[in-house]
């Protein structure tokens, strides 16, 4: 005999649609602790354990004040209490299906969901509600057996795989750091905001960038301007010619050509007419690649490799692109003359000095100019250097500049950047 009437436990309460308004409005912050205080007390009082997204709060605030070994054990067990839920779920709906009423509604999840609800079978209308609160109905195709298979899907919690990685990183695991990481980011199709894969990505490549496994790594940061940064993919589509089946050279497409097109002419302008003309003529506000496009210029242009001015040059329009559209928000009028006088703006302003420190700003500057030197365009690389030279503030690379003022070579490597 099935059971038509199983109920949800309270261990697989999701969070309200109060609780996504909080933590997408300005008020979120505070209300939202207090909010969960609440709930949290409610809960405990009547013997149950909080549910996984709510174990995954507590193990954040335990994270943040640095008592690790909590955190850990709260983000296990959001792991596992969610992985349980959609389990019991993923049984009630095929104990449904499993029906001979069922089966011979054929796979029409309409139909099936129509009978689970007039029948009574509490359980799995339920899941099924779940379902279509995390996973949009029309992307089902109306099949029951696709809903079956994606409620299988979302027994995986990524965000918490991540936390647990951020616990084993801090306390200097990095292998098991890496498998967490790494794992995460399989399952970030489950992932609550989709852009958080990207911030995997930049875990594992930091955390492979410690462990020095450099070929990895850049693998890792290509890949993410691969999917975030269309106007360097485009120029170099346009720039890799290709042949068609038959010998023909393919012609690139509008875009990639126009692509290419702006990429060449922010280089010539750069080495024609210098850093500030540069910087008048151009902005590119693309901030999830901008790191991606520093450390490869890092690691490309202390080995050697003449694509790291590319790199460089696309990390610091994006930086300066931020910091000028940050200064003309409070200075509706502003208008970039040079970087002298935009250092001067970022000095007066503590939300730019904490950004300039964040970017590496003033390092990003100087391997720009090694770049530069690298590829034998001297002029604009000493002009890059002599702005650094008058920002004492800029500290190892005011001084490293003003040494390649004085003797300019190429830099023996002690360590990777």
């Amino acid at each position: 005999m099935i059971n038509k009437t199983k109920n949800l436990t309270k261990n697989q309460l999701k969070p309200t649609r109060m609780v996504n308004q909080f933590r997408s409005t300005g008020s979120c912050g505070s209300w939202l602790i207090i909010f969960l205080f609440f709930l949290s007390t409610n809960l405990f009082a009547q013997g149950a354990n909080p549910p996984w997204w709510l174990s995954l709060e507590y193990g954040k605030q335990r994270f943040r004040s640095q008592d690790y070994g909590v955190a850990l054990m709260l983000f296990e067990d959001a792991r596992r209490n969610r992985r349980a839920m959609y389990e019991q779920m993923e049984r009630d709906l095929i104990s449904l299906l499993s029906v001979n009423e069922v089966r011979r509604l054929g796979d029409y999840l309409d139909r099936v969901e129509r009978f689970s609800n007039e029948r009574h079978y509490t359980a799995a209308s339920a899941a099924l509600e779940e379902l279509y609160y995390r996973v949009p109905k029309a992307s089902l195709n109306n099949s029951a057996n696709a809903a079956l298979t994606a409620i299988g899907k979302l027994k995986d919690y990524p965000e918490a795989e991540y936390w647990i990685g951020e616990v084993y990183r801090v306390e200097g695991e990095l292998s098991l750091a890496l498998s967490q990481y790494r794992r995460a980011y399989t399952m970030r199709s489950n992932l609550e905001n989709p852009d958080f894969s990207t911030t995997l990505q930049y875990n594992i490549a930091s955390v492979l960038r410690t462990r020095q496994e450099y070929d990895e790594m850049i693998s890792i940061l290509d890949l993410i301007i691969a999917e975030n940064d269309t106007l360097w993919t485009d120029a170099r589509a346009a720039e890799n010619t290709q042949t068609g089946s038959r010998g023909e050279t393919l012609r690139p497409s509008h875009q990639q050509a126009s692509a290419s097109f702006a990429r060449t002419a922010m280089t010539s302008t750069l080495t024609n007419h210098g850093i500030n003309r540069f910087l008048e003529m151009y902005r590119y506000n693309n901030s999830a690649v901008e790191q991606a496009h520093r450390l490869l210029g890092f690691h490309l242009v202390v080995s050697g490799r003449p694509t790291a001015e590319a790199h460089l040059m696309f990390a610091f329009l994006i930086q300066n692109t931020i910091i000028i559209e940050e200064v003309r928000r409070r200075q509706f009028d502003f208008t970039f003359t040079n970087l002298q006088d935009l250092a001067r703006e970022i000095n007066r302003n503590q939300l730019l000095l904490s950004y300039i420190e964040e970017v590496e700003y003033y390092k990003t500057i100087y391997y720009f100019g090694a770049s530069l030197f690298r590829n034998g365009k001297n002029a604009v690389s000493r002009s890059v250097w002599e702005f650094l030279a008058s920002q004492p503030q800029a500290g190892e690379w005011h001084d490293r500049a003003v040494s390649q003022l004085r003797n300019p070579r190429f830099e023996t490597i002690v360590t990777m950047p």
